[in-house]
């Protein structure tokens, strides 16, 4: 059963630096990259807090793309800022400043209309606000759950509990080995899913993803690419890529859950490609299949065995 999908996370400000280039009071945040990303395949509700210096006018496509933003509240004061520095290793960011501002009051209320979203995608912000919604929502299908060392270091009680309530876990390889506090990244992945969820998803930066439930493992590559610009906001694109499919099929069967981690690592692979969400602002579906069936054959292979 298809259905809406509500996403509750941070929107910023973003200065960003890497080898390729650099940009300045740049629009992102976890739930505006996960949004910009699903809603090229289902419809989305969002949930955050901005400030009074918030620049509307960045995020407008998403209204011509029938998001909901009457969840996108504005509050006296500044818009949560980051600052980071990316080397030639682009899997790792450089955090240099960050300024919560508004976002540090923030306490998701829902509306109906959010509450009764069949799927929901938690993005990376303080697990006691995910259990906050947790306990707002009325029987989701799915419900996924991202998070960050910084969570994981600070508040892993709170975060374990969290952990306990939702199907899906989405985090990337550094953060499921600190989390499970375990080297082996299949052993950490077991020790996660003996808590609750139903699956992990490990997101793996330029080497791809690790699908791990009970039974099944599945592993995407990363689309190979001549030229990235800035991977900020890739994993919370890959997310909304993977979510949005699952609220547009309605079907969370293991194989479906695989093709989902492929499109979510294609609309990851489009993100990359350009500073901010410039290229996914003016993606299309069209060229999102068409990655897709390149995905397809980039991994297909005959078996005489």
């Amino acid at each position: 059963m298809s259905g809406d999908l509500l996403v509750v996370g941070s929107v910023a400000i973003d200065s960003v630096e890497t080898p390729f280039g650099r940009e300045d009071e740049a629009v992102g945040g976890s739930a505006l990259y996960f949004t910009a990303a699903a809603s090229l395949f289902a419809p989305v509700r969002l949930v955050a807090v901005v400030g009074e210096d918030f620049p509307e006018e960045r995020v407008a496509f998403l209204a011509e793309r029938d998001v909901d933003l009457s969840g996108l509240v504005r509050r006296p004061g500044r818009t949560f800022r980051w600052k980071g520095r990316y080397g030639f290793d682009l899997n790792e960011a450089h955090t240099l400043e960050t300024h919560l501002n508004v976002f540090e009051d923030f306490a998701p209320n829902l509306d109906p209309a959010h509450r009764a979203c069949p799927y929901v995608f938690l993005a990376n912000i303080d697990p006691d606000l995910q259990q906050r919604v947790l306990d707002q929502v009325e029987s989701p299908r799915l419900v996924a759950l991202d998070t960050m060392n910084f969570w994981i270091e600070g508040k892993r009680r709170s975060l374990l509990e969290a952990i306990e309530r939702v199907d899906l876990v989405v985090l990337n390889e550094a953060e499921a080995r600190m989390l499970a506090d375990e080297a082996n990244l299949v052993r950490a992945a077991q020790r996660i899913l003996a808590w609750g969820p139903r699956g992990v998803v490990v997101k793996r930066g330029e080497y791809g993803a690790i699908y791990f439930a009970d039974g099944h493992v599945f592993a995407a590559p990363a689309y190979p690419l001549e030229q990235v610009f800035d991977p900020t906001g890739a994993g919370d694109t890959f997310a909304g890529g993977m979510m949005g499919y699952l609220a547009n099929t309605g079907n969370l069967d293991p194989d479906n859950l695989r093709r989902a981690i492929v499109f979510g690592a294609a609309m990851a692979s489009f993100n990359v490609e350009d500073f901010s969400f410039r290229r996914l602002e003016r993606l299309t579906y069209p060229e999102v299949a068409e990655r897709f069936r390149r995905f397809k054959a980039l991994t297909h292979f005959e078996a005489d065995v």
